[in-house]
């Protein structure tokens, strides 16, 4: 063929080709073939096209099935609502606080046993699981105050909270199986009865003076103090005693399975009066902690008075005189109530003192900042102790706001008052908790024999009839590990 830029064309010789060339022949069979590769290679190539056009065609046809274009209906998958995920969020967290709880009491007990040298490895678990635990309290109560503002970065937040929350739940399954060899109770629950027993004892032994301390307390205030003064711990007594006849009952449950040979139940039964035994020591505890607060809270009033007084002198002095006015009405009300002749509450009056003088950038330090950080110490271990004798019914909440006032109270002593604040609204919250949840001491069965408070004390599940199964040191998967139920419902206590 010619080549020819328009319209190719055969091309003719001028004669025939004499014989006996064999030259002429072969370059006209190469001619030929060279022809016939001409045609042949445009047609594979058109071909070769051909195929890929087929195969990009049916990638856009897949591709255009498998997308969201306008027109075309794709599947999707549902997207979870915010308000779902912040629930498990909540859920998570409560979860991982309990876990927590109860693993920091049953490891008293084995290291009541065992040496603090023994349980060294149980003790880092928890402090590395409460690390994750606090982050995660912190993510929710930014949370809580609308930060991040984003809807995609909230979600982002809520997914934080329950994977730090999980890592602090994997801390502790990491060391449950290690923890569970040391202690070894299905070969050692003589040991390890004597050790719960032991501690019932000490209790039961303390109740009538702890109920002495309380009434003592009552009757130095008055009516009206009283409810200020006396407000934390009103009705301890009485429940320290229910979760000691909760305790009573599964000792001796205990002993009786192990001597039968029943291991798993005796496991149980101690474990379950293990968990009262701690609630019970708390309630006596705050009590006591109480009237040694406010005999130190009545000596720091005097001095506290005084200070605040000078210092709003040394603030009028630079020439600063509207936020004084409201500091001398508080100063000058307490001051009437302390060389009066009623009682009065010194904590509360050493609160409202404090209170007063935030405004002028004072109660940081010196004598202000030992009351302050008194206050907040007081209110931080009240509301603990509230939220872990109530923890069946205490939401992420109160729990979340009494996590961060124990972080600024061990973090700063300067920042007392602000940890103050935290604490009350975090028992405020956990009471709330409790009302809604219920009051298992109205009477009844459960109320004789100790299960309804061990249930709102968390020590039980309640899924059984008798409460169901007792928790012990480990996260989530030692829940799973043990048989027990997932903790709460997606429902239940998230706030």
């Amino acid at each position: 063929m010619t080549i020819n830029p328009e319209v190719p064309v055969a091309a003719t010789g001028d004669g025939p080709v004499a014989a006996g060339h064999g030259h002429g022949h072969v370059q006209q069979g190469a001619e030929a073939s060279a022809s016939t590769a001409d045609l042949v290679l445009p047609l594979v190539a058109v071909g070769g096209v051909g195929v890929l056009a087929g195969y990009g065609y049916v990638r856009r046809t897949r591709r255009a099935r498998t997308r969201t274009t306008p027109g075309v209906v794709s599947p999707q998958p549902p997207v979870t609502p915010l308000p779902v995920l912040e629930r498990q969020a909540g859920a998570a967290l409560v979860q991982a606080d309990d876990c927590l709880r109860t693993s920091r009491e049953e490891l008293a007990f084995a290291e009541a046993r065992f040496g603090a040298t023994a349980v060294e490895p149980f003790v880092r678990a928890l402090r590395e699981a409460e690390r994750e635990l606090s982050a995660a309290f912190a993510i929710r109560l930014r949370y809580g105050q609308g930060v991040p503002e984003e809807e995609t970065a909230r979600r982002q937040a809520l997914a934080g909270i329950v994977g730090r929350c999980a890592e602090a739940g994997r801390r502790l399954d990491a060391e449950a199986p290690g923890f569970d060899q040391l202690r070894a109770l299905e070969r050692e629950m003589g040991p390890a009865l004597e050790v719960a027993e032991g501690r019932f004892r000490e209790l039961a032994g303390r109740t009538g003076a702890v109920e002495a301390t309380l009434a003592d307390l009552n009757t130095h205030y008055s009516a009206t103090a009283t409810a200020t003064a006396t407000a934390s711990v009103t009705g301890y007594v009485e429940q320290a005693k229910d979760r000691l006849v909760f305790a009573t009952t599964h000792l001796n449950q205990a002993r009786q399975a192990a001597d039968l040979g029943h291991t798993d139940k005796a496991i149980r039964d101690l474990r379950a009066a293990e968990g009262a035994i701690s609630q019970a020591d708390i309630f006596l505890t705050d009590v006591d902690r109480l009237a040694n607060t406010l005999a130190a809270a009545g000596e720091l009033v005097p001095a506290t008075l005084t200070g605040a007084e000078a210092e709003i002198a040394r603030v009028r002095a630079t020439g600063t005189t509207g936020p004084t006015a409201d500091a001398d009405s508080t100063l000058a009300a307490v001051r009437e109530e302390l060389t009066g002749d009623g009682s009065y509450d010194p904590l509360a009056a050493l609160r409202r003192i404090v209170r007063a003088m935030s405004p002028l950038g004072a109660g940081r330090d010196g004598v202000l900042g030992a009351a302050a950080w008194l206050v907040g110490r007081t209110d931080v271990r009240a509301a603990g102790g509230f939220v872990a004798t109530h923890r069946g019914a205490v939401g992420a909440d109160a729990r979340t706001r009494l996590a961060e006032a124990g972080r600024l109270l061990d973090a700063d002593p300067a920042d007392s008052a602000t940890a103050d604040v935290l604490a009350l609204e975090a028992r405020e919250l956990a009471e709330q908790d409790v009302r809604v949840h219920g009051n298992p001491y109205a009477g009844g069965a459960e109320h004789a024999s100790g299960v309804g408070g061990a249930v709102l004390g968390g020590i039980l599940l309640g899924e059984d009839a008798d409460g169901g199964p007792p928790l012990a040191f480990g996260g989530p998967d030692t829940r799973k590990r043990r048989g027990l139920p997932p903790p709460y419902p997606e429902t239940a206590r998230t706030d």
